[in-house]
């Protein structure tokens, strides 16, 4: 009987940054599988609104940044569609969003995923990781030297939304809105929730034939609409110098930086926010706006309506829902009744269960969340790495797409133990902290931790 596989890494989440990293490893020798518990690609389905583009130049794609001439390209895929020359003539660096998930799935059906591999649990038997996946066939068990985690981030729902509406049809993340567009479209009073691109994605998408018998508000507890900010100073803090100089900082320093970067990655898209502004401007030439905006503006409650001889709303439920919110500059509360709610409230990251059995190999800060090394290790043995969840310690960069190919070029040196990619240094004209007040990153491998793979 042959001895069983025991691969480089296995890496958990087929999101865009585990792709990333199967496609960059191959060419480094590094056998590396990912499994993802839903059954084919997906990515972001529910917010896949006709029209919407990235926030971040075709660039940002899986490989690009780290090896220009890889086959797994975001211009190598157009080549494959013949859509790289109606591509050139758009002039425009920013893909469709649609366009980017099937860039994606074009680039998951050449790589090690294995779909439909839901884990459940990971041990280590002193030697390799062994982990254990639930599959339509049933268990099975494969076993790694390395896990790389990006099981990604979850749909938050604010806490003001009580438990007892949380699965009700009337009350929708943005994470879903695509599955419930048309029964939102036939509400009449609709209220979107939250400050970013998806909440203004959503409130756009739903003016469409607003009007006498549709009324949308959009509700945010920002101060104002804020625009993402993308002058090309700031693009610069998504770098490997502004990470050196995050990463060094004390861990209450990083969560308050965190607090005030939030506009740099969360903003609107300002092209959006004026379009939204010149279609209410639009409207009002034939009476009131069918909108509502409303800045400074907390949820603090959602509950259902208890008058009477209303009509039905969105799904056969009788009765609206009753909003109470309060507002941030005077402190003053009032409802307001509505037949749906949309909650562009963002995700979290939790950390996945089945990590249980291996806890003692992991690095954790006092308060419970990784302790993420400038390499993107949580192992305590070198041998654990995330996707994503770094959020604290390496700052905004964390969730970004066109920082993607540099982790996982990072990642892929670490588990080769040699720089195989070229990683960049200093790419910024600014200077980030105080001079020589902390060391460069250097990638290059010491040879302890090149054993410590063997």
């Amino acid at each position: 009987m042959s001895a069983p596989v025991v691969h480089d890494a296995i890496a958990i989440g087929a999101g865009p940054f585990n792709l990333g990293l199967a496609a960059l490893a191959g060419p480094a020798g590094v056998d590396v599988v990912v499994l993802e518990s839903r059954d084919s690609p997906q990515w972001h389905p529910g917010m896949m609104l006709a029209g919407t583009r990235l926030q971040v130049p075709f660039l940002a794609d899986l490989v690009s940044l780290a090896e220009p001439t890889h086959p797994l390209s975001f211009l190598a895929f157009l080549k494959d569609a013949g859509r790289i020359y109606p591509f050139y003539i758009r002039e425009d660096f920013y893909a469709l969003r649609s366009e980017y998930a099937k860039y994606l799935a074009w680039a998951a059906e050449q790589l090690p995923v294995r779909y439909g591999h839901r884990v459940t649990d990971i041990q280590h038997d002193g030697t390799a990781y062994r982990v254990t996946a639930l599959t339509p066939e049933g268990p099975t068990t494969l076993a790694a030297r390395n896990l790389v985690l990006g099981t990604g981030t979850e749909p938050l729902m604010p806490d003001a939304v009580p438990g007892t509406l949380r699965s009700d049809p009337r009350v929708v993340h943005s994470s879903g809105y695509l599955p419930a567009r048309e029964r939102l479209l036939a509400a009449q009073r609709i209220a979107v929730v939250g400050s970013g691109q998806s909440a203004a994605e959503v409130f756009d998408d739903l003016l469409t034939g607003a009007g006498e018998h549709r009324h949308v508000q959009w509700l945010t507890r920002s101060p104002r609409f804020f625009p993402l900010e993308y002058t090309k100073p700031t693009l610069e803090m998504t770098s490997p110098d502004y990470i050196d100089h995050f990463t060094a900082l004390p861990q209450s320093v990083r969560d308050r930086l965190g607090a005030e970067h939030q506009g740099l990655y969360k903003g609107v898209n300002a092209e959006l926010l004026n379009s939204i502004y010149d279609r209410l401007y639009a409207a009002s030439v034939h009476g009131p706006a069918p909108a509502t905006l409303r800045t400074a503006t907390a949820l603090e409650g959602v509950r259902e309506s208890t008058k009477p001889g209303e009509s039905a709303a969105p799904g056969g439920h009788s009765g609206r829902l009753v909003l109470s919110l309060r507002h941030g500059d005077d402190d003053g509360l009032h409802e307001t009744e509505v037949d749906a709610v949309v909650l562009a409230t963002g995700y979290g990251y939790r950390q996945p269960d089945f990590l249980a059995g291996v806890e003692e190999r992991l690095s954790r800060l006092p308060d419970g969340r990784w302790d993420v090394d400038r390499g993107y290790g949580i192992g305590v043995h070198g041998d654990v790495f995330v996707q994503n969840a770094e959020l604290h310690t390496h700052g905004f960069t964390a969730p970004d797409l066109g920082m993607g190919a540099y982790r996982n070029s990072v990642l892929v040196n670490r588990l080769c133990g040699r720089e195989h990619y070229v990683v960049e240094r200093r790419i910024a004209f600014q200077e980030f902290g105080t001079p020589g007040g902390h060391p460069t990153f250097d990638p290059t491998l010491s040879t302890d931790f090149q054993e410590a793979l063997r």
